[in-house]
């Protein structure tokens, strides 16, 4: 036995210069304590496993099989009553302990990371941003709208904003008389954010949703039909909109603007998703600015 303790000794020595001659360029011992925990768990897996191994070894060439055995067996082989072995559950608990341990405390939040490195210096950057452009004028504005326009928006709207050939929405005009017909008929309920209420469906029916549709679409010009006193309860008699309850009819604010980029949009030509978190409040603005722009308001 004590042949055996010696050589065990001289392996847990071995395998421990082996992992840091492998991996000790990686490490700074004393610099870092995930680092020494690392290597302090890797001694004591290797001591733990070396000494279970030998006195597992040592039980089977030299003990014998003892104790009360259970009334089941199979082919006159049964199995004893005996507890478990004392080794194998305190093993078994420390590695309970152990996780519970590095989930809750041991897991290296506090340390080093670049993503966190990237988050912290966007975040500066914003700041900075924000600050430098909280008292710009219009015409900064459109320039700044513009650069958005292109990279966020004309992938599908088109460098233009005319739609790509109705693959989305045509920004040059406020809306389509199909678009006015299809939220007629369905209602709409996308901007949460900007308008919670949402519109409801079925506003209207018959010739009056043909007749709405042909005046909403066309900008609000000309007599005003009857039926758009249903439409006047929550955007108003000038279709101006009302905020937090529905949007303009008439132009692109900026409080409609904000509430598709946050909460994204569903219509009769397809879906917009949502860009919530990728424009600044200054950034917005400006995207509403260039949008309004674009067909000469």
């Amino acid at each position: 036995m004590k042949s055996m303790v010696i050589g065990g000794i001289i392996l847990i020595v071995a395998l421990m210069a082996g992992t840091y001659f492998v991996a000790g360029d990686s490490f700074s011992l004393g610099e870092d304590y995930i680092n020494d925990l690392t290597m302090l768990a890797g001694l004591a897996i290797i001591s733990i496993s070396t000494m279970t191994v030998l006195k597992y070894v040592n039980q089977m060439k030299n003990d014998k099989a003892s104790g009360e055995l259970v009334e089941e067996n199979w082919d006159g082989i049964g199995e004893y009553t005996n507890p478990i072995p004392s080794g194998w559950g305190l093993i078994f608990l420390g590695s309970i302990v152990w996780m519970l341990w590095y989930f809750f405390v041991g897991y290296p939040t506090n340390q080093f990371s670049q993503i966190g490195q990237y988050n912290e210096e966007t975040l500066e950057y914003q700041a900075k941003f924000e600050e430098k452009n909280k008292n710009i004028d219009v015409a900064g504005l459109r320039a700044m709208g513009e650069s958005v326009f292109l990279v966020q928006c004309a992938p599908c709207h088109g460098v233009l904003g005319d739609g790509s050939n109705g693959k989305a929405h045509d920004l040059t005009k406020r809306i389509s008389k199909e678009q006015v017909i299809d939220i007629i008929n369905n209602g709409a309920n996308n901007m949460k954010t900007a308008f919670p209420a949402g519109m409801p469906a079925g506003m209207a029916s018959g010739a009056d949703v043909e007749t709405l549709a042909t005046y909403v679409a066309g900008g609000l010009k000309g007599e005003k039909p009857a039926a758009f006193a249903a439409c006047a309860t929550c955007h108003g008699e000038n279709g101006e909109g009302m905020a937090m309850v529905a949007p303009s009819l008439k132009d692109y604010n900026d409080e409609l603007v904000t509430g598709i980029l946050k909460d994204g949009k569903k219509g009769v030509i397809g879906a917009m998703p949502s860009f919530d978190g990728r424009l600044s409040e200054t950034q917005v603005k400006a995207a509403a600015e260039y949008i309004r722009s674009i067909g000469g308001r």
